[in-house]
């Protein structure tokens, strides 16, 4: 299934978590959006790690990545060294955190799958980060709450 755009960590808890500051835009920002949207093991490691000891979150965590709202887009062992590329790209960039893993798998899918529309909570990382080292991100929401 094709892919329309990708989602982030920060995203997919903000759209769990009605308490979250994010949650009414990205809510509004995944209506306008088609779907599924892209993103990786590595994300969903970090929605999994984050929504902590909590049986109720986990269980809405899982019910969102099986809805078919997202797929999942493996990356093999030989397509590592693109992501240390990025991460070495974007190491120490003043004023802003350093690329993460999960944030070099989903630059790097946007590559390969042809994609510029992402939605996201790090509006700033992903304002900063460039597809091919050329294109920017079209970041979703467009605004901050």
């Amino acid at each position: 299934m094709a892919a329309n755009g990708l989602i982030d960590t920060g995203a997919i808890l903000a759209l769990l978590d009605r308490s979250d500051r994010w949650h009414r835009a990205c809510v509004d920002a995944f209506r306008q959006l088609r779907l599924p949207l892209l993103t990786s093991e590595a994300v969903l490691t970090e929605v999994f790690h984050l929504v902590g000891d909590s049986r109720t979150e986990m269980e809405a965590a899982w019910r969102f990545v099986r809805s078919g709202a997202l797929v999942i887009g493996a990356i093999e062992h030989a397509e590592l060294t693109h992501l240390h590329g990025l991460m070495s790209r974007y190491w120490d960039r003043a004023n802003y955190r350093n690329m993460d893993f999960a944030d070099a798998t989903l630059v790097y899918l946007a590559k390969r799958e042809s994609l510029s529309v992402i939605l996201t909570v790090d509006q700033a990382d992903f304002a900063t980060y460039r597809i091919e080292g050329k294109r920017q991100f079209r970041v979703f929401p467009s605004k901050r709450p």
